[in-house]
């Protein structure tokens, strides 16, 4: 009945098209492209930080703006919250809260428990950084007030399916972009190594750096330099899938790239998905897919939702735009490049000239064909063009940038082409008011004149008063009919006439910037008390580990179900073991399945909020991030005494050889080989270790930060990695 009730709701409501944003001008930009949603991000707590994102000014501008098209607005706080930052979180919040914003994009768990409480009538979204892979996680989150999940890009549509068939949230979907090639939440590798976390915003792009893969041997196996780039998620032809599999929104990645991107690639899924309601089938333009590819482009993989090992997903050539190929070198001397072209090329484009010597970029300001100095050139000509670099015969040339590509889609953008179809009468019989009344399809606006008159000289037309109503301007309205019922011979003044048009205008802009009702209740919640503890533990992988421990630990964990030993469970996990009376679980599903459970770093726990709601659900033992520094733990503890006049559990792992990636793609496995290393431009080691089927990385550096100062500022249990 839950699955019949599910699709009848999706026979009638359209799949939502989410894109990205990452300022105004790229906001406009995919509202033009046709998106049902936008999702930006402030000055703080958003994970892309990098991005230009919107000041608060903007932030109100924007949803504003998006509103007045139908188009919701989806706010990102999706990094993880110190304990310094919490009020000025909330404050944050508050104000977009207040501002009308459609929901927000969480991925610390605290602040998820705060904000469920403080701001009831807030809708929240598990950010894909909450590392949401399972109906477990999902079941969760839904059942704590979750509105909707993004889940894991790594996610099936096997797996999609079966999660929306057994749950009531929404479900959302990555289907385009750029992608980790780590587990979204689950990457230490930029902050460990160098000190830029992607927990917070500040993605130092580690898996896009030079690494050699080497063997025990230190022998090289990588013939290109870049062994965990990814290329773009594009997941075109599986949009009528994920449409029948009931996901409630498609999501785009880009907020770090330009308005003309942006545009493009909505524009492309907007028609793929209005082709597959309209005609079964999804149709793909290749020329928009080769515009795109202008833009920018890594080439493309259709990532992992066809559930197999995907080989296919790794672009190791290059970790930025790989451009289109428009020509070849035929020819080179004293600086002049000549280029015969397979397309058109025009002035003020880039171009990029893929040489064994390294590359050399052009500016197309200057060229000329047959002598010629010309603005633009077509396929099969030779052009000579100014090179900054020498260049050899038969090297590839691509474009970068189309300037007569983006000049026409600025133009699309800035002539606000995408309007809100309505529907008018005016009236206006002899003796009565006149009225406008007007309709976007839900809104409903009547507004009414003066008393019509009869006309003594002139007699208003029919043709007068559809002159003047459909004057609409800069307005994101369009008529989709206007009638018009006047009475004969009667005469209205026009400047009424475009009075009662602005009032109608005005009245139906209000209606269409709709207010979500603001209510702030007090954060409440249960803990219990734990005693103090000096413990020390340890994790070994297997009894035979187990075997050659050479001293006494209070508690171990474990990977193999052994007698006294916690049982850790891995943190990419479909099936969970039964009859477990201690566990260790690293992702949220668990949370789900168990309890008086541990928790493991990879729940990334680094405020007193989080600790306090892993308590609330039974969780016994609660280990911090890696990421947090000594003096933020003791800010931690030191609140969570003040706060809720509790002892928490809390577990530190203070040696170790860090995970600092887990993934679905196999280097391993890729290579064939059980041991590998990746070697970075300093000479560092990293170990890579295929387990469970999932392709772990380690720190090239061992954590040694034992101290037994840690007892004193509160820690219980102090956790050595003794098998990684």
């Amino acid at each position: 009945m839950l699955k019949y009730l599910r699709n009848l709701v999706i026979m009638m409501k359209k799949i939502e098209l989410l894109a990205p944003a990452g300022n105004i001008e790229a906001l406009k930009a995919a509202i033009q492209g046709g998106c049902d949603a936008v999702y930006i991000g402030g000055d703080h707590f958003g994970a892309r930080a990098f991005s230009k994102n919107f000041n608060n000014e903007e932030i109100v501008e924007a949803i504003k703006y998006a509103h007045l098209y139908g188009v919701k607005v989806y706010i990102t706080v999706n990094t993880l919250i110190y304990d310094n930052e919490v009020d000025e979180f909330l404050q944050y919040i508050e104000f977009i809260h207040k501002n009308n914003v459609d929901a927000v994009l969480i991925q610390d768990l605290g602040m998820f428990d705060l904000l469920r409480k403080t701001f009831p009538n807030l809708e929240l979204h598990a950010s894909t950084q909450m590392h949401i892979h399972n109906l477990d996680g999902v079941k969760l989150m839904e059942r704590l007030g979750m509105k909707r999940i993004v889940l894991a890009r790594e996610t099936s549509i096997d797996d999609i399916k079966n999660i929306v068939n057994n749950c009531r949230a929404e479900i959302e979907v990555f289907v385009h972009g750029a992608l980790c090639i780590s587990y979204s939440g689950q990457c230490l590798m930029s902050s460990l190594i160098g000190g830029r976390s992607g927990n917070r915003g500040t993605c130092a792009g580690s898996c896009r750096l030079k690494y050699d893969v080497i063997d025990n041997n230190n022998q090289k196996l990588n013939k290109n330099n870049y062994p965990l780039s990814t290329k773009d998620l594009n997941s075109l032809e599986y949009v009528g899938e994920l449409i029948d599999a009931g996901v409630s929104s498609l999501k785009i990645e880009g907020r770090m790239k330009s308005k003309e991107y942006v545009y493009k690639v909505v524009s492309i899924y907007r028609k793929a998905i209005d082709s597959y309601y309209k005609n079964g089938k999804v149709i793909i333009d290749d020329n928009d897919m080769l515009e795109l590819k202008k833009i920018f482009n890594r080439n493309y993989t259709k990532g992992f939702l066809n559930n197999t090992d995907n080989n296919d997903i790794i672009n190791d050539y290059r970790p930025n735009h790989m451009g289109v190929n428009v020509g070849k070198v035929i020819g080179y001397k004293n600086g002049i490049a000549m280029i015969k072209l397979n397309d058109n090329v025009v002035i003020g484009s880039g171009l990029r000239v893929i040489s064994n010597n390294g590359d050399v970029g052009i500016t197309v300001n200057d060229f000329y064909v047959n002598n010629k100095l010309v603005k633009n050139a077509k396929s099969g000509d030779v052009i000579k063009i100014k090179v900054n670099a020498p260049v050899k015969v038969n090297d590839m040339v691509v474009i970068t940038s189309d300037s007569k590509l983006t000049e026409r889609i600025d133009n699309i953008i800035e002539n606000n082409l995408r309007k809100v179809l309505i529907k008018g009468k005016y009236v206006a019989k002899l003796g009565e008011k006149c009225e406008l009344i007007i309709s976007d399809g839900v809104n409903i606006v009547c507004v009414k004149g003066n008393i019509v008159n009869k006309a003594v000289n002139n007699p208003t037309s029919k043709d007068d008063i559809i002159s003047k109503l459909s004057k609409l301007g800069d307005t994101v309205y369009k008529y989709e009919k206007l009638d018009i019922d006047i009475d004969d011979n009667i005469f209205i003044p026009l400047k009424e006439i475009n009075e009662l048009r602005r009032q109608a205008i005005q009245e139906l802009n209000d209606k269409r910037l709709y207010k979500i009702d603001f209510v702030k209740k007090k954060y409440l919640i249960n803990v219990s008390n734990f005693e103090k503890e000096r413990l020390l533990t340890c994790f070994i992988e297997n009894k035979e580990s187990l075997n050659k421990l050479d001293k006494h630990y209070d508690v171990i964990y474990t990977e193999e179900k052994i007698d006294n030993c916690v049982l850790k469970l891995p943190r990419v996990i479909m099936e969970y073991p039964n009859d477990l009376n201690s566990v260790m679980i690293g992702e949220v599903g668990g949370l789900n399945k168990y309890n008086n459970c541990c928790t493991d770093f990879s729940l990334n726990v680094v405020n007193s909020y989080t600790v306090a709601f892993l308590h609330s659900l039974g969780v016994k033992r609660i280990t911090l991030s890696y990421e947090l520094t000594d003096n933020q733990i003791k800010e931690l503890i030191d609140n969570y005494h003040k706060r809720y006049d509790k002892h928490p559990n809390l577990e530190l792992i203070v040696s170790g050889y860090e995970e600092v990636m887990i993934s679905k793609f196999s280097l391993n496995r890729y290579y064939q080989r059980d041991n590998l290393y990746l070697r970075d431009m300093f000479g560092n080691k990293f170990r890579v270790k295929d387990k469970n089927g999932y392709m772990y990385i380690y720190n090239y550096k061992k954590r040694n930060i034992y101290k037994q100062n840690y007892y004193e500022m509160g820690i219980n249990s102090l956790r050595f990695n003794l098998d990684n």
